[in-house]
């Protein structure tokens, strides 16, 4: 019983860790996705993200992965935008106009969290380590 007890304790610091690291902010959705910042013309598949200057840090998040889940709409638009789970994505590629909490997705991976007819989300990301 008390091995029980720590192991789910751990899990629950676990998942309060994790949520606590998570990123709020908005995505959008671009394409096409090749020529890209990072990779020039090398295809690295459909499920990429340009990131915003300051994440992308002059390209030294160029393969960096993050989980991205949609958590809610931006507008009026599209009621309830998400849909699936959370994604994986690897950072291709520059946001110039991206704000500080934004990260543009190909248009396949934010087809993948939520209703592209939305156009912006609202979105938890974190940093696959």
């Amino acid at each position: 019983m008390g091995f029980a007890r720590i192991i789910m304790v751990a899990v629950v610091a676990a998942s309060i860790v994790s949520m606590a690291s998570a990123i709020a902010g908005t995505a959008t959705f671009y394409s096409p996705i090749v020529p890209s910042s990072c990779y020039g013309f090398e295809d690295r598949g459909t499920m990429v993200a340009a990131a915003n200057p300051a994440l992308f840090n002059n390209r030294a998040a160029c393969g960096d992965r993050y989980t991205v889940q949609c958590t809610g709409r931006t507008n009026d638009g599209v009621l309830q935008p998400c849909r699936n789970g959370p994604i994986t994505v690897t950072i291709v590629d520059l946001c110039p106009g991206c704000a500080a909490d934004q990260i543009d997705l190909s248009e396949q991976a934010f087809n993948q969290i939520a209703d592209p007819a939305a156009g912006r989300i609202r979105i938890e990301y974190n940093r696959v380590v």
